[in-house]
């Protein structure tokens, strides 16, 4: 293994703009999915039979099928209808529909988590339905849905290196196409691998920094620990005075 070389691919402009690519992709998937799956989330809530019906078609058909055909479907059957996209929109599209499917779930279940006593009380003190979802459940349920929502974040990271097969040029298909100029794979995988894990470490610790902000208790540990930091530094200045 070449360190030298590993440092020059981590270094290159290929590699930046196909790391800035996979990161693209994965936060404008996730924004949509999560979009997505609020709507089907809510259309859940309303219980009424055609949303219903609606909302377990999508779910069956998305979460049923590979993320790889959906990917490979929109972007060869699609244009068959009139509908030309390029590849990249191509991509944003299959990720954002098929995780919009298990947002769904999470959001779903994150929204019933809530008790029914609170929403009484909230509908009680004059609320609105529309005030009451957006004062009441959602502030409680972001705190319920907020880990796996992290996971599914670091997965569809995971998951945009299969956009690859519609040549969007993200990461990994930088990775494999320089390996195959000079047949360095080792060196030019670990680079893209090293891409990778310093993302998903920076996802990882925003999904900290989320937590702590959303969760009343760890706001206060927090505020306890800083307190007593400044309690400490104060001993330590009238010390050395």
């Amino acid at each position: 293994m070449s360190v030298e070389l590993v440092l020059k691919y981590l270094t290159s402009p290929n590699f930046l703009h196909g790391a800035e690519m996979t990161l693209l992709l994965t936060i404008a998937s996730l924004i949509l999915g999560v979009l997505i799956g609020l709507v089907l989330a809510l259309i859940q809530e309303s219980q009424t039979r055609i949303g219903t019906f609606v909302t377990l078609v999508y779910l069956w058909l998305f979460r049923g099928t590979p993320v790889l055909f959906q990917i490979i479907f929109i972007y060869n059957v699609l244009p068959s209808f009139g509908i030309k996209l390029s590849a990249f929109v191509c991509a944003v599209l299959a990720l954002s529909l098929n995780e919009g499917a298990y947002m769904a779930e999470i959001l779903r279940s994150g929204l019933q988590a809530v008790k029914k006593g609170q929403r009484t009380a909230g509908l009680a003190l004059g609320m609105t339905r529309t005030q009451m979802m957006r004062h009441v459940v959602i502030p409680q349920a972001a705190r319920i849905v907020l880990p796996p929502m992290g996971n599914q974040m670091i997965g569809m990271l995971k998951l945009s290196a299969l956009v690859s097969v519609i040549a969007v040029e993200e990461l990994l298909l930088v990775a494999n196409q320089t390996a195959s100029a000079d047949f360095r794979y080792f060196e030019a995988l670990t680079a893209a691998g090293i891409y990778y894990l310093a993302m998903t470490t920076a996802f990882m610790g925003f999904q900290i920094l989320l937590e702590t902000v959303l969760d009343p208790k760890k706001r206060q540990r927090m505020r306890r620990l800083s307190l007593t930091e400044r309690m400490l530094g104060t001993s330590k200045a009238l010390a050395v005075r």
